[in-house]
Order: C-alpha cells, then sequence, then structure tokens
C-alpha cells in the first residue's frame, strides 16, 4: 500500500481530525501539550479548565508558586517535574520571547518541558505548519502498519516525513493519533473492518 493509499484510506476512516486537547490560545495548548505526556487528554481538559482559570498567560503562570502548581495537577502524573518546568518554560517565554509562544522549532525545544514532539504538536495545531509529532498511538500505529520498524519517535517521525508528503504530516498525525487511540489500540484492537489488514503486522499474526 503506497503513500497516496494510505491517506485516502485515513481521511475515509477519520475525515476530522483534530486536537482534542481544550485550548484557547498557544500557550494554553503549550501547556496542555507538557501535560498530557504519559496522560489522557481526557484528564489533561479537567486539569486545565481549573488551571486556566487561574493561569492562562505565561506572565500568570510565572507568578504561581511550584507547591501550588503541583496540587492543581497532581492528576496528570509526573507533575512535579510538569509544574517546574510550566513555570520555567513561562518565565523563559516573558523574558526571552516578549511573552509570547514562539512559532520556530529551535526556539520552542529551548524551552523547559519541550521536547520534539511537544514543538512539533505546537507548530502544527498553534501555527498551522507541516509538522509529524509522533506519539505513543502513532508510533504503534507505524509499526503495525509496516512504515516503520522501530521504537525510537524520532526515527518514526523521520520515516513518516519521507514516505508522506509535506503537506499531509500534520493531519495524517491526528489522524494516526485518533486512530491508535480508539480502533488501533494497544489491547485489543478493533481489527473489525479495517482497511489496513493486509499490511499491518498485529492483524497477520493473530490471524497466522
Amino acid at each position: 500500500m503506497n503513500a497516496k493509499e494510505i491517506i485516502k484510506n485515513f481521511d475515509e476512516l477519520i475525515p476530522q481530525a483534530d486536537c482534542e486537547l481544550v485550548f484557547s490560545n498557544p500557550f494554553e495548548l503549550l501547556v496542555a501539550v507538557i501535560l498530557s505526556a504519559q496522560c489522557t487528554d481526557k484528564r489533561v481538559n479537567k486539569i486545565t479548565k481549573d488551571l486556566f482559570k487561574i493561569a492562562k498567560t505565561p506572565e500568570e503562570m510565572k507568578e504561581l508558586k511550584q507547591e501550588e502548581l503541583e496540587k492543581i495537577i497532581f492528576s496528570c502524573g509526573l507533575y512535579k517535574n510538569k509544574a517546574k518546568n510550566i513555570i520555567l518554560a513561562s518565565k523563559d517565554i516573558c523574558e526571552r520571547f516578549n511573552g509570547k509562544v514562539p512559532s520556530k522549532k529551535s526556539e520552542l525545544v529551548s524551552l523547559s518541558g519541550v521536547g520534539n514532539k511537544t514543538a512539533n504538536v505546537v507548530m502544527a495545531v498553534a501555527f498551522g505548519e507541516d509538522a509529524f509529532a509522533v506519539d505513543t498511538h502513532v508510533l504503534r500505529t507505524a509499526n503495525r502498519l509496516s512504515l516503520v520498524k522501530t521504537s525510537n519517535p524520532d526515527i518514526c517521525e523521520k520515516k513518516l516525513k519521507e514516505f508522506f508528503p509535506k503537506k499531509n504530516w500534520s493531519r495524517l498525525h491526528y489522524q494516526m493519533v485518533l486512530f491508535g487511540r480508539y480502533k488501533c489500540k494497544a489491547q485489543n484492537p478493533d481489527c473489525n473492518d479495517c482497511p489496513f489488514q493486509n499490511i499491518c503486522t498485529y492483524f497477520k499474526s493473530k490471524n497466522k
């Protein structure tokens, strides 16, 4: 199955592919994506609903005490590191970028708690750039569909960007996220009516 066929199948399966995190500006998105590490979007949205009532700008966020932020985001896991990074990133945004979340990848990854995946999500969703963020769902889906054979997200990203046209990167990222989250799940994936059965390593191994 070539890139064009895979894109066509994803467009038919998931015609509406959007970020499920709730945000109203690039900074809120950045915070939400940092919080989403090893946490569900559903949980993050519950947390940010309360958090953004208290602090929704980098200026407001950097004034929070770490212990105060930890209490608010406690349920998302890794809360100590996340609280520390969000406050440091907020200070950096204020001091180095005039209070605005940068759109360049090199500048985004210079912020505390912002890695390759987080930067790609912010670039694609907040600024409309072409980026291919690789989370656990994308990584699992790409391996199962024989698009890659790696457990390394950065290698996976490189291979996917080489295989698919640039104009499709951002859309495919969310299609693969939603596909992996709701259909091609880690445990007990729903293989019924899946258009990728002929290239899926999981399906082939299960139906030997």
